[in-house]
């Protein structure tokens, strides 16, 4: 057996480097690149063995170790799952940094592979810099935080043990049923240290993403179920995406009149104006999609993991005879509401209970619900995204002080943008082929129900984890993914707030992103949230505290936020007006930097719900008679819920 002595660091590089990923009878290369932030716990081991022979794999330096994980989650999400991104870190700081980036991807079943620096294998000079010790266990670390968010984790405390920790972690990372983060954790001086590895370790992998057939009892199950029935809906989800099933879904719902809403990650598979098109649905959707939504009769779930904002908290089905279908390629999430299962990829699925479906001579019994429905939400449509601060049908009818706030943040900033109104003239501004990210805040809801994409996949939501500050660091993810794309990042300033890190990455790469920047001085969607409950603002608007309640009640706080990232070298609008709005998207075209348009936002502008409701946890005692109500209201809600 001929071998090649390398250091375990030296030898993952190599083994990376000859990872391939077949889907459709494409072959490409499965790993693109590695983040790296260096420290003592990988930068003389893993990134020694980069330096000296990276082969194929780019190398980028990230700012924060959350948001270059983040960015290499957007990255595979946009590859649809075909192409990843490694990410190293130190030891201590560094790897409990990547925790929550690790939680996004698996929450998301996103590949993204995670090589964090560890504390020594031999032990013997602990406790190391960062290193935590646990009297009761001194094998554990950092790291084993990341067991929690990780669908694979291993520790490498030998060179030989990389070998079959490698193979398990590709064969994860490529799974469609059950691929999220995987964890590798590297003791560092286990990195530094040499073995005869074999060679055959190193030689080209084909990792073919199968096509998981559905079985004929299955397809029989969904064709005895849906034909039973007169008015079913389709859930349309992310894995329509990741399957590249949407001509299929498309030719589904056609042939037999059945109409489709959009969950967050399945939302621009098929374009927004197909004739069966609902939208968004759920607790985040519109009109359209909820009103047949609660009427349906079949709820044909495609690649969805049924979430509560995508069910309404399972209170959206009214129909007490609504019936459950499931096509997934997970069979974890087609038990989900007690369905009738078709575990199967979503293209094979469809197009095999299509042949059979349609020698039933089956059609929906819609007649004009769908268009009835649809013109309904235009109307509306119509309405928010031409809605003007202070003139006739001006009523957002969003919780809480809504005058006060209003009038405050007018007075002080001089904007009387809305919302709703500046995301629909962006949706006129921005080419067709440009990607919007975005992920978590008020955004997402009214990006569902009021961003009409053009051409396919160019709505990119982070909507499984909800992550705060994933929006610019998954714009770079995604602008690596699709270089010769505009990428818009929609992001408020809570978000921003949290984290914005990778836009000095986007500048030190070259890789151009556009940042929109809603700031509406708080956090709006949460304020709403607890002001619709029957509580008062507390603790979510961006307010200075007040020296006479000793609260934070004071004035509200406004940030230029232009100011402060004309300081990265990007280049920065402030907008307070429409005018200002065309001018920088049009100008912010013309760039080659980065850009970030500061959007100074009316609060309590954004879009409510629409026939939906979410299950929060309500106070059942307070002597606040809101909260009551509120109380009251969530266990009428529930008790029409599904069961399940």
């Amino acid at each position: 057996m001929k071998t090649i002595r390398l250091t375990t660091a030296q030898a993952l590089v190599r083994f990376l480097n000859q990872q391939y990923v077949e889907f459709d009878r494409k072959q490409e290369k499965f790993v693109k690149g590695i983040f790296t932030i260096f420290g003592h716990g990988n930068v003389v081991g893993l990134g020694q063995a980069l330096e000296e022979n990276p082969g194929d794999l780019e190398v980028y330096k990230g700012c924060n170790e959350q948001g270059m994980t983040q960015a290499a989650v957007a990255f595979a999400k946009q590859k649809h799952r075909k192409q990843i991104c490694a990410c190293t870190s130190s030891v201590g700081p560094g790897a409990a940094n990547m925790v929550t980036a690790a939680a996004t991807a698996s929450a998301n079943n996103i590949p993204v592979l995670l090589l964090p620096g560890d504390t020594f294998a031999t032990r013997q000079p602990d406790p190391v810099l960062q290193q935590i010790e646990q009297y009761h266990d001194l094998s554990i670390t950092t790291n084993d935080a990341l067991r929690a968010v990780s669908k694979y984790w291993d520790r490498i405390n030998r060179p030989e043990q990389l070998m079959s920790a490698m193979i398990n972690a590709m064969r994860v990372l490529t799974d469609p049923a059950n691929t999220g983060a995987v964890t590798i954790a590297l003791p560092q001086d286990v990195q530094g240290e040499a073995y005869d590895f074999p060679e055959y370790f190193f030689r080209k992998r084909i990792h073919k993403i199968e096509r998981r057939p559905a079985s004929q009892e299955a397809i029989d199950d969904a064709v005895e179920l849906i034909k039973g029935k007169k008015k079913p809906i389709i859930i349309c989800g992310g894995g329509v995406r990741y399957s590249e099933a949407a001509e299929a879904l498309k030719d589904f719902a056609e042939r037999f009149n059945i109409p489709f809403g959009e969950t967050q990650a399945g939302k621009s598979a098929v374009e927004w104006n197909h004739s069966l098109n609902l939208g968004g649905i759920g607790v985040t959707g519109n009109l359209a999609a909820n009103l047949i939504a609660k009427d349906a009769d079949l709820v044909i779930g495609v690649g969805t993991r049924f979430t509560d904002f995508t069910t309404a908290s399972k209170g959206l089905f009214q129909n007490p005879d609504v019936d459950f279908l499931t096509i997934n390629v997970s069979e974890f999430h087609a038990y989900k509401l007690d369905a009738v299962k078709v575990v199967a990829d979503a293209k094979v699925a469809l197009n095999n209970i299509k042949e059979s479906l349609e020698k039933t001579g089956y059609i929906s019994a819609y007649t004009n619900e769908i268009k009835d429905v649809k013109e309904k939400w235009e109307k509306e449509l119509e309405r928010l995204v031409n809605i003007q601060y202070k003139e006739k049908g001006f009523k957002p009818e969003i919780a809480g002080h809504l005058d006060e706030v209003l009038d405050e943040f007018y007075k002080d900033t001089g904007s009387c943008l809305t919302q709703t109104r500046v995301l629909g003239e962006l949706n006129k501004l921005i080419d067709d082929n440009s990607i919007v990210v975005g992920a978590a805040g008020s955004l997402p809801g009214d990006l569902q129900r009021i961003w009409c994409p053009k051409k396919p996949n160019t709505y990119h939501m982070e909507y499984g984890y909800s992550c705060m500050g994933y929006e610019v660091a998954g714009a770079l993810g995604v602008k690596l993914a699709l270089p010769d794309r505009e990428v818009y990042a929609m992001v408020g300033d809570g978000s921003y707030l949290m984290l914005h890190s990778e836009l000095v990455t986007s500048v030190q790469e070259g890789k151009k992103i556009n940042i929109v920047l809603f700031d509406n001085s708080s956090f709006g969607c949460i304020n709403n949230l607890q002001m619709g409950n029957g509580m008062g603002s507390f603790g979510t608007e961006l307010r200075y505290r007040n020296e006479k309640t000793g609260k934070l009640d004071g004035k509200l706080m406004h940030i230029d936020f232009a100011k402060s990232a004309e300081g990265y070298g990007v280049k920065t609008y402030t907008v307070k007006n429409i005018e200002e709005l065309i001018q920088a998207v049009e100008d912010s075209k013309k760039q080659t930097v980065s850009t970030l348009i500061d959007i100074k936002i009316l609060p309590k502008t954004m879009t409510n719900g629409y026939e939906s409701w979410w299950h929060v946890g309500v106070a059942e005692v307070s002597q606040n008679e809101k909260i009551q109500n509120a109380y009251e209201n969530k266990e009428i809600n529930l008790e029409k819920a599904r069961k399940y």
